[in-house]
């Protein structure tokens, strides 16, 4: 095969997956005319149409769907065969490509990241953080990030980090003349920093104790998407906040932040790096595995 068909084959996969231009030619490293220039190549070579395109959305054809369907699974079997190469050349390469929560970078992949790429120099790593679900195998993604609940059943997940623990804090001076809450449905009687995650969902704060688990919808009248905002919000005296305890150990131990309701918030399990079931494991994403597993994180 010619290599400007191949290329052209991976800017139409690319494109098929994200229903856009721009972001398969960030995927690529291609300018957004590039991939455009790439496709109508093809399209020409081929005879047919792939896509359909407005100002706003790109979609595929019915002929688009079929070679989407029979791509794919040859894509996957090349980069393989490719990617073997490199047990041939005794250190593990190539991109490993992941996505996560932005608390799961910040709190576990970051602090790994510098390790892991000074141990392997021919690794280059691909982080992209985002807080909504994303389907990792039609992104192009060699695997994820998040907690186990929000892994989906047919992926292989392994334990990656430390257990976790949130922690209930507010400041001192929000506590002054207030009284403290001694069980989590005394919230209700306060204002609270709300976390509202990408899907438009709050979240309900989890609480457990001697064998008895709770959820609470606390008030409050300020809502935050970002988990350093409600660090900050706490901060300020706005209202209590419930946040993993990584983000506030500086500040408790300063004193800045109280901490309430500890005995209500148990370790929880931590973090899973997740993959398809299906597709064979990178030399790149091995070494991943197995330096966190080195390192007791997993």
């Amino acid at each position: 095969m010619p290599p400007d068909n191949l290329s052209h084959l991976a800017a139409f996969s690319a494109v098929a997956r994200h229903s856009s231009f721009r972001r398969a030619g960030e995927e690529l490293s291609l300018s957004t005319s590039a991939v455009s220039y790439a496709i109508r190549n093809l399209e020409e070579r081929l005879g047919v149409n792939l896509f359909n395109r407005t100002t706003r959305s790109v979609a595929l054809t019915d002929a688009g769907q079929r070679l989407a369907e029979r791509l794919l699974p040859v894509l996957h079997d090349l980069g393989d065969a490719l990617e073997e190469m490199n047990h041939f050349r005794g250190a593990a390469s190539g991109t490993l490509r992941i996505n996560t929560s932005r608390a799961a970078s910040y709190m576990l992949l970051m602090p790994f990241a510098a390790r892991f790429l000074a141990a392997y120099p021919d690794i280059r790593l691909d982080v992209a953080e985002d807080d909504s679900f994303v389907d990792i195998v039609a992104s192009g993604f060699d695997a994820g990030v998040r907690l186990l609940e929000a892994v989906p059943e047919d992926m292989v997940a392994v334990p990656i980090g430390p257990s976790l623990r949130m922690a209930v804090v507010a400041s001192p001076a929000y506590l002054a003349g207030r009284e403290i809450p001694v069980h989590p449905n005394d919230l209700m009687r306060h204002e609270c920093v709300r976390y509202r995650f990408a899907s438009g969902r709050y979240y309900k704060w989890e609480f457990e104790k001697d064998g008895v688990a709770l959820e609470v919808d606390v008030p409050g009248r300020i809502s935050l998407s970002d988990v350093h905002a409600e660090v900050r919000a706490a901060v300020d005296g706005i209202g209590i906040g419930a946040v993993p305890e990584y983000y506030v150990n500086d500040l408790l131990a300063t004193g800045r932040l109280v901490r309430l309701l500890e005995d209500w918030c148990p370790p929880i399990r931590g973090f899973m790096l997740y993959y398809p079931r299906q597709r064979r494991v990178s030399s790149a994403l091995r070494a991943f595995i197995d330096m966190a597993k080195r390192e007791g994180g997993a």
